[in-house]
Formats: structure tokens, sequence, C-alpha cells
């Protein structure tokens, strides 16, 4: 039986990762935070599966990374675990750094000198790249507009020099933005689609907003933990863009998420400063286009079918809490 850690497993790709490969019949084994209130909503379902089992430790805890990967011996080793909201970063640059950057210095250095067989898979980003233009590969340069972004370009160079240095099995996944109803609540788009039940069910008349002409690549989360997977069983490492190839504003998200519920956006939604970010991504667009023939992988979720997904979800789910 394989053995797999992943740090991050509370967060929405964690519990969709964690979901897959128990379904893969894997040993998987996930890092928490120590926290005087639980945070596990999105994996409660899985707390009495055999073989899910959870350590508290932290990125930022270089001893606890040791201790864990000499305990557990895991096969792969998914990095999942930041700070990962942009617009936080820039006010908690170092504490983003420290998780986001050194943190995964120090699993791989934890990783090197266990001395294992192990394949390790980075959570990289499509924020690396910035402020260059669309559409952005895995060729493309990198131009971070973020603490988190700077973090994030760290992480990803120090997997590259492990991989070529300590001939180590390490990929880095550029994943482009990627939701679902599982997606935290301060992310916009999960922002929308709570916004849009609560107006529905009257819970709220108004939703505020920064920047709708913000362009972004919209996946849906489930399908981008396949491909991490994937990465990690080819036969040699190397980095790969995920994304769906199509871009869509803030305000395309928007106008879509209010229309399924037969509202009009435009009667709702108002702007408010503070959301915007002190440097600004105009548009993110990625080229998966080797993912797609080297790994096979390909999104199958368009951002419509996202925005419907998460709106029907977040409806219900306020449905339940207000007792309707």
């Amino acid at each position: 039986m394989k053995r797999a850690l992943i740090t991050g497993i509370t967060g929405q790709d964690g519990s969709y990762l964690a979901e897959l490969l128990l379904d893969k019949g894997y040993d998987v084994h996930g890092l928490v935070r120590r926290a005087s209130t639980l945070n596990r909503g999105r994996i409660d379902h899985l707390h009495h599966h055999p073989h899910l089992t959870l350590h508290y430790g932290d990125l930022t805890d270089g001893v606890s990374l040791v201790n864990l990967i000499h305990e557990i011996e895991p096969h792969e080793v998914y990095n999942l675990g930041a700070q990962s909201h942009v617009k936080v970063s820039f006010e908690m640059p170092e504490y983003t750094a420290s998780t986001d950057a050194a943190g995964t210095l120090r699993l791989l250095e934890a990783i090197r000198a266990a001395g294992i067989d192990c394949r390790f898979y980075q959570a990289s980003t499509s924020e690396m790249f910035g402020a260059t233009p669309p559409p952005q590969n895995e060729g493309s340069a990198f131009y971070p507009r973020s603490p988190y972004g700077a973090a994030k370009l760290y992480s990803h160079w120090v997997t590259v020099n492990y991989r070529e240095a300590y001939d180590l099995y390490a990929v880095s996944g550029i994943l482009f933005n990627h939701e679902s109803p599982r997606r935290g609540e301060s992310f916009v788009t999960r922002k929308i689609t709570l916004g849009v039940a609560a107006i529905l069910l009257g819970v709220s008349d108004h939703l505020e907003l920064g920047n709708l002409d913000a362009v972004r690549d919209w996946g849906y989360a489930p399908e981008y933990v396949e491909g991490m997977w994937q990465m990690l069983q080819q036969d040699e490492p190397d980095d790969y863009v995920l994304a769906t190839g199509v871009g869509h504003s803030v305000r395309d998200f928007c106008e879509m998420a209010f229309a399924h519920a037969g509202l009009d956006w435009e009667k709702h939604v108002t702007y408010d400063k503070v959301y915007e970010r002190p440097t600004e991504v105009n548009a993110l667009i990625g080229d998966p286009q080797k993912a797609r023939e080297v790994l096979g992988w390909k999104a199958t979720t368009t951002m419509p079918d996202l925005a419907r997904i998460m709106v029907d979800a977040d409806i219900e789910q306020m449905s339940r809490l207000i007792g309707r």
C-alpha cells in the first residue's frame, strides 16, 4: 500500500486530494496545525476512514517535519499547505514567506536528509507569472506582484534545485485558479456565490467587491487534484501548467452567478476600494498544452458550469443554516 503525506489536507485541494488517494487505495497522512478550535470541516466525512491519519505539525516548524518524514516514510508528498490568500500576503508578508517559501525548503530538506525513495509535489501557482502577459506556460517569464507570488516563486525554484542537485523526484504543478464549493469564503468566487445565496434568500441585499476587470482562468478543483497525482506517476519528474486555457473577468463570473439565481448583479453589487490589492495582476490565462500531451490531462468543467455548481451548493447550504 502506497503512503502519501499531504500538507494542507484541511484545505480545498487537500480534501479533494485525500478523497482521490483514498479511493486509489493509498494510506493517507495529513498535516494539520494545532489550534484551539477544529477547522476540519472539509474532511469531516473522512474522519473514520481506516487509512487516513492526521498529524499535528506546521510548515514553519522544521523539527516536526523531520520527525513526520522519518515516522511515515511516505512514497509521495504533496505540499499543498500555504498562506494562500493574495491580499492577506500584503498584510502578513513575513508569515507568508516563512510558510510558503521557507516551509517548502524545510520539507524538501527533511525528505533529502531521510534518504527515502519519495516523490514530491509542490503546489506552485499562476500568481508567479503576475505581470507577464497571457497566455502563460511553463516557459513564460515569472513576474510576481505580491508577497504570496514571490514566496511561491522561491518554492518553485528550490523544488527545481533539489531535483537537479540531489536527484529527487520533485515536481511543481503551476495551477491556475481552481474553485469549488469548498473554496475559502474570502476568495472572490466563493464570496460571490455566497453573496448570491444570501441575496436570494433575503439574508442580505448587496455584495461589495473590488476590481471587477481582473481576468482569471477558472477551473474545477477536483479535476486539478487528479492532475497533481498524474504528475507523480510519470517516469521522469517535470513541471506542468494546469489550466482551462480560457479567461473570464470577475465581472463575467459575477454576472453568470447572479443570472443562475435569476438575479441582476448590477442591482446588488457595489464597489469598495478596500478590496483592491496594492499591485494588481490584470490577466492570468494558462496554456495547458504540455499537460494535455504528456499527462493526458484536460479541464472539462467550464467557468459557467463552475459558477452554477458553486451557487447551487451555497444556496443549499445557506437554506439549511436558516431553516428553509
